[in-house]
């Protein structure tokens, strides 16, 4: 595709796509395209502007060439564009910011007063409704005072005024909502499964395919250290499957011919042939991240709070209304207590920093499923962990389980003291994940230690530490 370098600075190139308009789909599709090309590290696709700034650290000749080869059609088949993504989103919202602004200043411009006036009525019901239905169930809550203070400006013929209050309570739905789905979507992303391609069986031999082309009634193959991408049944093999992620139980399930099989649980021993029966987004484990991402229990306590608290000071900024009006007998300054209010603050402001620290958190690899869950993570000192909801003792742990936690406590009370710490074979009782994280963890926790450590795995060095590697055949020869 023809493309023109716009800008580029030291591991960064923003390049313009020479094309009249670009899609939602098919920027996703660069975007993924671009992140699957060997050094790039981060990639934005501006969809309206037909732009790309791509972040790297490699050669800049292959992100050229990447450009260069990119075509829209081809590339749909190669990448897997995740059913999460957030780009939808935040073009309805944008665009929903964007018609509020131009609306509210265009009618400013260019409609007489009068007619101004009448918008401004029609608009002031649906306030003025929410406020008597609040009133009705016997509840002062913040609606109440988006009411009172949107009737008072119009009962002065302070339309301008009235206008105003309006708009700004519109623009302030609008961004709670936008930031509530946007910290869903990021969060059902998180969790999605982001797998794609898998290794189709046929008759005559195995096939990498791209996963949104299988079909129910394939046959897959998932093999030793794998993650099973789809729901289906064992049709032959057998592995020792890793279920954790669905049921929290850490210990292996066997899984052999006629017995099922979940995607997001990972193959820790063997290899199986799986007939699929549910394809993407109809699993059991996309059930569960669908589930997620309608659930409306994701408050904190710190968000019911604000929203309690601005609920309660409803009545004593109607109460300084009435006084300030008792007192001056001046209406404008008695509106002007209902204008600085800090009720709408307390509720727009608490669920927009819940929603940054979730989001925040997704940029570590951490997915918090609420801010609930949020909240508790920082009032604890202790952190147990459990396998199937109910706390455990070190006793009931599991061999290998106890073995990471001695492990890493070990290194832990050194105390970040100069030692040597002497491992042989750790990779028996690790998970595949743990063995390509364990170097790195335990020179985070003491990088004053020199670990020696015997091992059968290639997870464990194959991540930077080839050149500390030694095969014992060659010592045996060398002797």
């Amino acid at each position: 595709m023809k493309c023109l370098v716009l800008h580029e600075s030291q591991g960064r190139l923003r390049v313009h796509l020479c094309i009249n308009r670009m899609t939602l789909h098919s920027a996703d599709v660069l975007e993924y395209y671009l992140r699957g090309v060997a050094g790039v590290t981060d990639v934005k696709v501006y969809d309206r502007t037909c732009d790309a700034a791509v972040t790297y650290n490699g050669a800049r000749a292959d992100v050229i060439k990447a450009f260069a080869a990119f075509s829209p059609a081809k590339a749909e088949t190669e990448v897997t564009i995740p059913e999460h993504t957030a780009r939808a989103l935040n073009r309805e919202f944008e665009d929903k910011l964007v018609s509020a602004v131009l609306g509210r200043f265009s009618l400013k411009l260019f409609l007489p007063l009068p007619l101004r006036s009448a918008i401004a009525v029609c608009h002031s019901l649906h306030y003025i409704k929410a406020g008597l239905k609040a009133l009705i169930k016997g509840r002062l809550s913040v609606s109440v005072l988006d009411a009172t203070a949107v009737t008072v400006s119009l009962l002065r013929r302070d339309f301008d005024t009235a206008s105003s209050v309006m708009f700004m309570l519109r623009l302030g739905e609008l961004l709670e909502e936008w930031t509530h789905k946007k910290s869903v979507s990021d969060l059902a992303g998180a969790m999605s499964l982001n797998v794609d391609k898998v290794w189709l069986k046929t008759d005559e031999q195995e096939i990498l395919i791209p996963i949104n082309n299988v079909s129910a009634g394939d046959k897959i193959i998932v093999r030793t250290g794998n993650l099973i991408p789809l729901d289906g049944k064992v049709v032959s093999g057998n592995a020792m499957v890793n279920q954790a992620s669905m049921t929290g139980e850490s210990l292996p399930v066997k899984k052999s011919a006629g017995s099922y099989a979940y995607a997001g649980t990972v193959v820790e021993e063997g290899e199986c042939v799986i007939s699929v029966e549910k394809t993407m987004g109809g699993g059991r484990y996309d059930r569960i991240v669908h589930m997620i991402e309608e659930s409306e229990k994701l408050k904190s306590t710190a968000e019911d709070k604000a929203s309690h608290l601005a609920d309660r000071l409803v009545p004593y900024t109607l109460g300084g209304t009435a006084l300030t009006y008792l007192l001056t007998r001046n209406s404008v300054k008695a509106l002007s207590v209902l204008m600085v209010d800090f009720s709408c603050a307390l509720k727009l402001s608490m669920p927009i920093a819940v929603i940054s620290a979730m989001r925040e958190s997704n940029k570590y690899n951490v997915s918090v499923k609420g801010g609930r869950f949020l909240e508790a993570v920082a009032k604890a000192d202790t952190i147990v962990f459990d396998k199937t909801g109910v706390i455990l003792t070190i006793e009931q742990l599991s061999s290998g389980e106890k073995q990471v936690l001695i492990l890493l406590f070990t290194v832990f009370l050194m105390k970040q003291q100069t030692a040597v710490l002497l491992l042989d074979e750790p990779e028996i009782s690790l998970h595949m994940d743990w063995q390509d994280k364990l170097i790195e963890t335990l020179f985070e926790i003491n990088p004053n230690c020199q670990v020696f450590l015997t091992t059968h795995s290639p997870n464990i060095f194959a991540d930077g530490w080839g050149d500390k590697l030694v095969f014992m055949g060659n010592i045996l020869t060398e002797r």
